[in-house]
């Protein structure tokens, strides 16, 4: 559960560096909880293209996350929010992530 998390966070931080096959694909499988096989059904591909291409989705996304590192600096700013007193600065801190 952890990790579908992690690369849905992923996703939402790199998704627009992804081919529209490749957003379909993984919206599919991780948001809209299809198998491979309904999603090789959809799009007229084989099971083992879709599991390939997630495979390389989540590939890219990690690396993306490995150069970058978006997800870990969102994390450690809301380490840094929780410890903060001046509410007015929490709140439009949090907006910002």
């Amino acid at each position: 559960m952890e990790e579908l998390f992690y690369y849905n966070e992923l996703y939402d931080l790199y998704g627009e560096l992804l081919t529209e096959k490749q957003k379909n694909y993984f919206e599919d499988y991780y948001f809209n909880n299809l198998s491979y096989s309904e999603i090789s059904s959809n799009y007229l591909v084989s099971r083992n293209a879709v599991f390939k291409q997630l495979h390389i989705v989540i590939q890219k996304l990690q690396e993306y996350e490995d150069k970058l590192q978006l997800y870990k600096k969102k994390q450690k700013l809301k380490d840094i929010i929780k410890e903060l007193d001046n509410d007015f600065i929490k709140k439009q801190l949090e907006e910002l992530i």
